[in-house]
C-alpha cells in the first residue's frame, strides 16, 4: 500500500489518509483501531474491493489495477464477518469459490481444514440443502462454509475481516482451528476486534482518524505508550474477572 488516500464520495473527508503498509510473504498483520476508524476501508482496499482514490496498491509488484479480477480473486481472498449463503447445498456453496472444482476437491478443501467430518454427520451430508440463506446452518456453521471456499482457492493472500466475531459456542473451537489451518503459509491482513486475535499476529498496525498512527509488534506497541497501549487497557478492563 503506497500513500493511498481513499474517499467514498468527493467532496467529504477521506477514509482512509496516506496510507502505507508492506505486508511481506507469510507475514500476519493486524488492522486494530476503533470503529469507524478505516481498518475496514484498508482491507478492503488491500483486496481490491476498492481502488484508491490516490497512490497505488500492489502485489508482487503488480499494480491491483493492471491484473485481472480473475487472477486477484486466486491469489487474494477476503473471508468477511458472516458467510453469506445461497440456496443449495453445502458442496454447491463451497463450489462457488472455484465453480470448475470437482467434488473430490471440495471434500479434499474441508478436510485440510478439519471440518469435512463435521459436514459429513448431517444427515445428507455435504449435499445438505442449507436453504434460504444458509437459515438451516449455524452462524458458525456458515462462517465453515466460508472457510471452506477460502481453502478450495488455495489464495497466497488472506484478508479476514474478523472471522471469529460471531460465533456460537458449537463450532467456535472448530472455526479456531480451521482459521488457524488456513492461515498457515500464507500473508494475512485481519481486521481485528479481539485481543487475542491481535497477540497472534506478527505486526500490529493500528487506524485511527483516518491514517495509520502507529506499526510494529504487540511489544514494540505496549512499550510506545500510545493509541495501542490504551486500546489494550481498554480490552483489559472490559474483559469479566
Amino acid at each position: 500500500v503506497n500513500d493511498v488516500t481513499f474517499t467514498y464520495q468527493a467532496g467529504t473527508q477521506p477514509a482512509l489518509e496516506q496510507a502505507a503498509i508492506v505486508v511481506t510473504d507469510g507475514e500476519r498483520i493486524a488492522l486494530v483501531g476503533p470503529t469507524g476508524a478505516g481498518k475496514s476501508t484498508l482491507a478492503k482496499l488491500m483486496a481490491r474491493l476498492y481502488d484508491p482514490s490516490v497512490g497505488n496498491v500492489s502485489y508482487g509488484g503488480t499494480d491491483l489495477r493492471s491484473a485481472t479480477l480473475a487472477s486477484l480473486r486466486e491469489r487474494i481472498v477476503v473471508v468477511p464477518q458472516e458467510g453469506f449463503l445461497f440456496n443449495g447445498t453445502i458442496r454447491e456453496n463451497v463450489r462457488l469459490a472455484r465453480i470448475t472444482a470437482s467434488d473430490e476437491e471440495v471434500e479434499a478443501a474441508l478436510a485440510r481444514l478439519g471440518i469435512l467430518d463435521h459436514f459429513e454427520r448431517l444427515p445428507d451430508g455435504l449435499d445438505t440443502e442449507v436453504r434460504e440463506r444458509g437459515s438451516r446452518l449455524s452462524a458458525g456453521e456458515r462462517q465453515l462454509v466460508a472457510l471452506g471456499r477460502a481453502a478450495l482457492v488455495d489464495p497466497a493472500v488472506l484478508v479476514l475481516d474478523e472471522a471469529t466475531s460471531n460465533l456460537d459456542p458449537g463450532t467456535e473451537m472448530l472455526i479456531e482451528a480451521a482459521l488457524d489451518r488456513l492461515m498457515a503459509g500464507r500473508s494475512v491482513i485481519v481486521v481485528a476486534h479481539r485481543l487475542s486475535t491481535v497477540q497472534r499476529a506478527d505486526r500490529i498496525a493500528v487506524v485511527s482518524d483516518a491514517r495509520i498512527g502507529e506499526i510494529g509488534t504487540h511489544d514494540e506497541l505496549i512499550a510506545l505508550n500510545g493509541h495501542y497501549a490504551a486500546l489494550v487497557n481498554n480490552w483489559n478492563k472490559s474483559q469479566p474477572h
